[in-house]
């Protein structure tokens, strides 16, 4: 994908912010993407719905400075 900063990262972490390790998907990392996908659901779980937006927000950022 493209550099830091570029529309694609762009787009990549705001498919993470809606659904945790899809913008990693986007950008072609299967375990980075399944690690945020667990961790997210994990965590949505066990805090009963209150902090699982914490790893869409890591999530997020991730995705917007990857850089190959």
């Amino acid at each position: 994908m493209a550099e830091q900063g570029s529309g694609g990262n762009v787009i990549a972490a705001l498919a993470s912010f809606f659904i945790a390790g899809l913008g990693q998907l986007l950008q072609g990392r299967l375990v980075p993407a399944a690690v945020h996908v667990v961790a997210s659901v994990a965590i949505w779980v066990v805090s009963f719905g209150t902090m699982g937006w914490v790893v869409h927000l890591y999530s997020a950022y991730d995705a917007a400075t990857w850089s190959e």
